[in-house]
């Protein structure tokens, strides 16, 4: 969606909205620091994010690489910052392109500041000399695919110091094709509004965005000021000087100087906030909740589908998932992008499009070994692997193999239930209770358009041993009521489904649209599936050295455990699938794997390894 749209319609709504700018970090570790942040940062609603551009070499691929994941991962609307510096066509050519394929359709078009080693700004040569000659371009190639927003300064620029002499140049800019203006950082409101009014008396009509720079920390606040030029208000110099040195306490006089600043120009019609976050999170969210613009249960964040939408390109219009992939959105992402069609309205024939082969970037296990040892610990025995769930569903533990997010409020209601059969050593790795019809707006099971009702199907995807699979089976199929799916890393399949074909298992009823069935249960997903779960499993186990407990215990789970998926088709009932595991129990948790008798079997001893 265009930027320029997302303004009108704050306008017309009259409900402020904001967006966040991230810039690509200069480690491995910091690229994964910065998309787990952009994941969480998601549920603060932003309207957009945009990602600066890295001039030259690795930081302008790895600019490329943050638009295509904010955009087909974290389905974050994204904005491509684009410079004229060390850019020769080619490369601007390259990166629209990328962009395009990433399904991007805004881009910041700027001129960018001159190379390190050079004092002044100078054109590449086959390049461009200004922002409004790239937006020529942009526009005459692409025409209105990409909305093209450029840079207005209210203060001036580095090396400009007139503002209206600035006022023409972005008045060029928007003539040449711009749609919107992004500003550069000031800590001054009547500066700013001032400056509007005057773009505004010079013909320049098109919506102008704020930028907002949260206050971190004193001596960035007076290096980042120093930098842009750009005036502290006495006031503002007043409030910070006596807790200069308590970085807390500058973050909270910063949060109620920087969102006065903000409600002055929401007071002023201006229903669009930009904020430059530097990477993190803290301060700006601690801005947002001053001015009450975070969700909430009044406000909740509108949520069109159960999962989180990509939007990727030709992804937009995709609306049904199977439900395996659930804790791992990324890994479905990149195991489909190769995909010329994605399901709409009905899954249909799932075996013509392939997903995509397990070695591709992002679908292993995340983390170094090191960092998952520490987070996980070094299991001997089943009770220790049961307590890592079990830690994980009290909320102690961020993530599993099988999960790379906190466990979900929707599953507060089974939660007991769930711990219950984890102690059991009936491990659980999916799962979502069963729904009767709850609002579409409901806080944490609701979604969609608003005046709709929801409905789940009782699911749970869990582990099974070799000693309780045929017990577990023979009770699902006295039970009518119940599907299931089990298959162990061998591809030994057992199910009582009498077709390949789609089971929703999540849907909706809202005014004026067709049943929406979002979230299903099919084979040959299950299959592609069960070799990324049993993957992920041994990605765990050779985390520890050949010789250890951990790596043979994990492994024997992997070797010889099904994989089993169960519906409970009757949505009335929530205790179903409960009811018919229980009593259940996996012998021998406490025993500690015997290194000495390591084999693809579970053999477990009363001593210790190596006794």
């Amino acid at each position: 969606m265009h930027i320029k749209d997302k303004l009108a319609e704050a306008e017309r709504s009259g409900k402020p909205m904001f967006s966040f700018e991230f810039f690509p970090p200069k480690t491995a570790q910091g690229v994964q620091n910065l998309y787990d942040r952009m994941d969480r940062m998601h549920g603060l609603g932003p309207a957009f994010v945009d990602v600066t551009w890295g001039a030259g070499g690795r930081l302008s691929e790895l600019t490329c690489e943050m638009v295509n994941v904010a955009q087909s991962v974290y389905g974050l609307e994204t904005c491509m910052h684009l410079t004229c510096t060390d850019m020769e066509r080619s490369k601007v050519d390259n990166a629209l392109k990328e962009a395009y394929k990433a399904g991007c359709t805004n881009i910041l078009a700027l001129r960018g500041d001159p190379p390190r080693e050079k004092e002044k700004w100078e054109a590449t040569e086959g390049g461009f000399q200004y922002a409004k000659d790239l937006v020529k371009y942009i526009r005459s190639t692409y025409g209105n695919h990409f909305d093209i927003g450029v840079a207005g300064y209210p203060e001036g620029c580095d090396d400009q110091d007139d503002p209206d002499l600035l006022i023409d140049h972005l008045k060029e800019k928007v003539e040449a094709g711009g749609t919107f203006i992004v500003t550069q950082m000031f800590y001054d409101a009547d500066i700013f509004l001032s400056w509007v009014k005057k773009c505004r008396e010079r013909g320049v009509t098109v919506p102008i965005i704020p930028g907002i720079m949260p206050i971190h920390t004193h001596a960035a606040f007076l290096r980042r000021a120093n930098w842009s030029r750009c005036h502290i208000p006495p006031t503002w110099t007043k409030a910070l000087e006596p807790v200069k040195n308590d970085d807390a306490a500058v973050r909270e006089v910063g949060k109620v100087l920087v969102a006065d600043l903000c409600r002055k120009i929401i007071d002023a019609g201006i229903y669009h906030l930009h904020f430059y976050t530097m990477n993190l999170a803290q301060t700006t969210r601690m801005i947002l909740e001053e001015l009450d613009l975070t969700p909430s249960e009044q406000t909740p964040l509108e949520q069109p589908l159960p999962w989180r939408q990509s939007l990727g390109l030709n992804r937009r219009d995709e609306n049904v998932r199977p439900i395996f992939w659930r804790n791992r959105n990324k890994s479905y992402i990149m195991r489909t992008q190769d995909w010329d069609e994605f399901p709409n309205g009905r899954w249909g024939d799932s075996r013509s499009p392939a997903f995509g082969e397990l070695d591709a970037y992002g679908i292993g296990l995340k983390g170094s070994n090191e960092q998952n040892i520490d987070l996980w610990g070094q299991p001997k025995c089943l009770r220790d692997i049961s307590d890592v769930f079990i830690r994980y569903l009290q909320g102690d533990l961020k993530s599993l193999p099988w999960s790379e997010s906190p466990i979900s409020t929707e599953a507060d209601s089974i939660k007991s239930e769930l711990i219950d059969l984890n102690r059991r050593g009936l491990i659980t790795i999916n799962s979502q209770p069963a729904v009767d019809g709850v609002k579409s707006s409901h806080p944490v099971l609701g979604w969609g358009p608003r005046n709709g009702y929801v409905y789940q199907k009782a699911y749970l995807e869990l582990f099974i041993s070799p000693e309780l699979i045929t017990e577990v089976i023979t009770r699902i199929e006295r039970d009518p009521d119940l599907t299931y799916y089990a298959v162990n890393k061998s591809s030994d399949l057992k199910t009582n489904s009498s077709n390949d074909g789609p089971n929703a298992v999540t849907w909706g009823v809202f005014p004026g649209k067709e049943i929406v069935q979002p979230t299903i249960v099919e084979t040959v997903s299950f299959l592609a599936w069960k070799d990324e779960a049993f993957r992920l499993g041994e990605d765990w186990s050779n985390c520890y050295a050949p010789s250890t407990p951990s790596r043979h215990l994990i492994g024997s789970i992997v070797e010889t455990w099904y994989l089993v998926n169960i519906v409970h088709n009757d949505f009335h009932k929530t205790e179903g699938l409960f009811d018919l595991l229980r009593g259940l129990q996996v012998p021998g948790m406490d025993e500690i794997m015997d290194v000495s008798q390591a084999s693809k079997s579970l053999h477990l001893t009363n001593g210790d390894s190596g006794k």
